[in-house]
């Protein structure tokens, strides 16, 4: 697949994601429901959780190992990161487009969120854990960033279980189109 930057981040702001399949084809996708974690009062996470952070046993940073990040991300048994698309964030990420969102324990990487933001979007497009607990903090410490920095919409993509629990909701095209427009026209950032 060829590519630019701004090719890829017209792409994403139109609301498709890049995916490589089975074969490490890299392709575009969209879906007819997107789903987003929310920003507002309905985000929620166990209580279990809250204790975790209330012991602040992780540090959080932005960017500190971007491309470790990445290979978390990327280092499971089916994974639509391909070489290429590792390449492609890389990429992203040296524009300051693409940002890992970190949770730290001492020196080690716990987890972290691999995402790109556009104006008032962050597009997470994966997520992953060393040590347990640490991609949970990062996503409770992401969404109150992106709410200090006035972000309308945190896009998830597609719904698992473990989305659902932090209050993950479905949209339907239209509807995320229409949040898509409104928050490509705030201008935030996430650093």
């Amino acid at each position: 697949m060829q590519y630019d930057i701004a090719s890829i981040v017209q792409g994403y702001a139109q609301g498709y994601f890049l995916m490589a399949d089975e074969d490490n084809v890299l392709g575009w996708y969209g879906s007819r429901d997107r789903t987003l974690i929310p920003l507002d009062e309905r985000f929620r996470y166990p209580k279990s959780l809250r204790r975790v952070l209330n012991q602040q046993r992780f540090a959080v940073a932005i960017n500190r190992d971007f491309q470790a990040v990445v290979e978390g991300c990327a280092q499971r048994e089916l994974t639509w990161i391909s070489p290429e698309l590792k390449q492609i964030y890389w990429d992203l990420y040296q524009a300051g487009w693409a940002y890992s969102f970190e949770t730290w324990q001492d020196d080690e990487l716990a987890g972290g969120i691999l995402g790109i933001a556009i104006n008032g979007i962050f597009i997470g497009e994966s997520m992953f854990y060393r040590i347990p607990e640490g991609s949970k903090v990062a996503m409770v410490k992401l969404v109150e960033r992106l709410r200090e920095r006035k972000f309308v919409m945190f896009d998830a993509q597609m719904m698992n279980p473990h989305l659902e629990r932090f209050g993950a909701y479905r949209v339907n095209d239209e509807d995320y189109q229409e949040l898509l427009d409104k928050a490509l026209q705030q201008r935030c950032s996430l650093i």
